[in-house]
């Protein structure tokens, strides 16, 4: 649970006295979908964040604490399910007056789609490393595929058309993938972690996405809201990273000028995981995490 802070008197002009309270909280949403939170833990380390605000972690519906369905099929695990099940959260704890929402990768399709729906007590948005199209996010994934040495493409390929996907041998070129665009450090215990659930439980992921970060094949790969980020009333800050799998390059520019208020940076050393790769440069370089 986060830590939270109980609301103080403090002296105002003319003498009289006001209750302030605590920033709004920061809801972080994880990718996937279906992995979980423990990935994105080191955000709590962001002191300037961290000492001022509530950061509200949660494992999304289908693996890590959270329930598991492992006998639903795609017409459960939906987007809207994801969406209905974050409102459900945001009223348990009682913040829908205040509250800002940080997605990364998936947690920022999740992230988009729950502005689309105008909580009145949302705040801002921090967009992470994530797109506006699952089939855009596909694209560029296949572009730095194509960058895979000789080998290891070949390997992918061979799996890839057998269906193979739990064969140790796709595994392992997969992670050649993984450590040049999702984590380029020895994955930390919280990345491992992440990790372990999906290899416990993939139901969740395959479903809506597919086997891998680049052979997207599941329920939602045809899902995009690039003709409505312009009805997103909020500000956001739009973070990627140099190697990052969401591909800056276009993406940033193109959510920028389709959304109000919003700001882009880049984190030259980060790949897919800026909490781990990189966590000390996204949030405290843009204004959408304020004390508002």
């Amino acid at each position: 649970m986060p830590r939270r802070r109980s609301s103080s008197s403090t002296a105002v002009p003319a003498g009289r006295t006001t209750t302030s309270s605590p920033p709004p909280p920061l809801v972080v949403l994880h990718g996937g979908p279906g992995g979980t939170h423990d990935y994105l833990l080191s955000l709590a380390d962001l002191a300037d964040l961290a000492d001022r605000r509530a950061v509200i972690h949660y494992d999304q519906v289908g693996n890590g604490r959270s329930t598991h369905y492992p006998d639903r099929g795609a017409e459960f695990w939906t987007v809207e399910l994801f969406v209905r099940e974050l409102h459900n959260l945001v009223d348990a704890l009682g913040i829908r007056e205040r509250h800002h929402v940080l997605g990364q990768s998936w947690g920022g399709f999740l992230a988009e789609e729950y502005a689309l729906t105008q909580p009145p007590g949302l705040r801002a948005l921090v967009l992470a490393d994530t797109a506006a199209s699952w089939a855009d996010f596909a694209s560029e994934a296949g572009k730095l595929r194509d960058a895979l040495p000789e080998d290891v493409r070949a390997t992918l390929d061979k799996h890839e058309a057998a269906g193979t996907y739990d064969d140790p041998e796709y595994v392992e070129a997969c992670l050649v993938f993984y450590g040049r665009h999702v984590c380029r450090i020895p994955w930390p215990a919280e990345v491992a972690a992440t990790f372990e659930w999906l290899e416990r439980n993939p139901v969740v992921y395959r479903t809506m996405n597919g086997p891998s970060e680049f052979h997207i094949i599941g329920s939602c790969k045809d899902w995009q809201i690039k003709d409505r980020l312009h009805e997103i009333r909020r500000s956001a800050l739009i973070v990627s990273g140099r190697y990052d799998e969401a591909t800056p390059a276009s993406r940033s520019r193109r959510t920028c000028r389709t959304s109000r208020s919003a700001s882009a940076t880049c984190r030259s050393s980060a790949a897919g995981s800026p909490s781990t790769t990189d966590h000390t440069a996204g949030l405290s370089s843009g204004p959408c995490v304020s004390t508002r």
